[in-house]
């Protein structure tokens, strides 16, 4: 998982408990959450808005 070992995972994870405190952190990985979901739903709505593009109707399926 991005070549960090057990020991960098913790010491991330005692750094954060640090700055944000105990309070904090169920806040903190819940904005997080719906920050990824929010981000990947905007790149599916990107991705189908560039399929029904007009210059893609006039590409060959596959073909770039």
């Amino acid at each position: 998982m991005f070549g960090l070992g057990m020991g960098e995972l913790v010491i991330i994870l005692v750094v954060v408990l640090l700055l944000f405190g105990a309070k904090k952190l169920p806040q903190l990985g819940k904005a997080v959450g719906s920050s990824i979901n929010n981000f990947k739903e905007g790149l599916k709505e990107g991705q189908k808005l560039e399929d029904k593009s007009p210059e893609n109707e006039d590409k060959p399926e596959g073909k770039s």
